[in-house]
């Protein structure tokens, strides 16, 4: 393969990669809290061979657009959404502690408070959280995730936590993420604030994702006749010199 087809077949594998990113934002762009993930590549030089006008794509990862999604009032005392960069955190089937920003709530079998999916959120001090039976909508959680009942007992504290690092975020899927390879701790954080009757949006915008996708994709088409037009031209070459010979 000549030098113009592994340029191009960098670019092809970077592009569907980038592809594939777009299409799973696109497809939770209404997913509660979800936040967008996009690739990172850098333009490289073979080793050995800095001084050649030829750069490959490398893939270096992903990152995590960790922006405040678009918050919507739904009027459910269960619902709630963060206001600022903290994150709830969660326990995981295996027991592990996982970190996310879906603050739309029930009252589990066991009565403990979880998402939707069933994953438990935790107080700050990283324990699930029980309500008494039956008072799960008759509650007020304020800015700071205090849970109190109707005649002002107070029944817990919701946990808000700091991500030193979102880019250690590791997704495992329904929103949530495990902080580092191996779950590990974030840090109590009192900046950020609860709203309570309000749910965080996506932060993935549609219109804009739609465009990339589209813009990928032409990029995809130009590689890829880049890769075809070289191997034209072999081929004329190989044809030419064979009648020479």
């Amino acid at each position: 393969m000549s030098n113009a087809d592994y340029v191009s077949l960098s670019l092809a594998t970077a592009l569907q990669r980038s592809m594939d990113m777009s299409a799973h934002n696109m497809a939770n762009a209404t997913t509660a809290g979800y936040k967008s993930m996009h690739p990172l590549f850098e333009a490289v030089q073979p080793d050995g061979e800095e001084d050649m006008a030829v750069s490959y794509v490398e893939d270096r990862g992903t990152y995590l657009n960790s922006s405040q999604g678009a918050l919507i009032a739904t009027g459910s005392p269960l619902d709630l959404a963060l206001s600022g960069t903290g994150w709830f955190s969660y326990q995981t089937g295996t027991g592990a502690t996982a970190y996310g920003r879906d603050g739309r709530l029930t009252v589990n079998s066991d009565g403990q408070l979880s998402t939707l999916t069933g994953a438990p959120i935790l107080n700050r001090g990283g324990a699930p959280i029980t309500l008494p039976q039956a008072l799960g909508q008759d509650i007020t959680i304020s800015a700071d995730g205090t849970i109190t009942e109707a005649d002002g007992g107070i029944l817990g504290q919701i946990g808000i936590f700091r991500v030193p690092d979102v880019d250690r975020l590791v997704p495992i899927g329904g929103g949530l993420y495990l902080y580092g390879d191996a779950g590990g701790a974030a840090v109590p954080d009192d900046e950020t604030v609860i709203a309570q009757g309000f749910v965080e949006q996506s932060n993935v915008q549609p219109v804009v994702e739609m465009t990339r996708l589209m813009d990928i994709q032409r990029a995809y088409e130009r590689a890829a006749k880049l890769m075809s037009d070289s191997n034209d031209l072999t081929r004329q070459a190989i044809q030419r010199l064979g009648r020479v010979v």
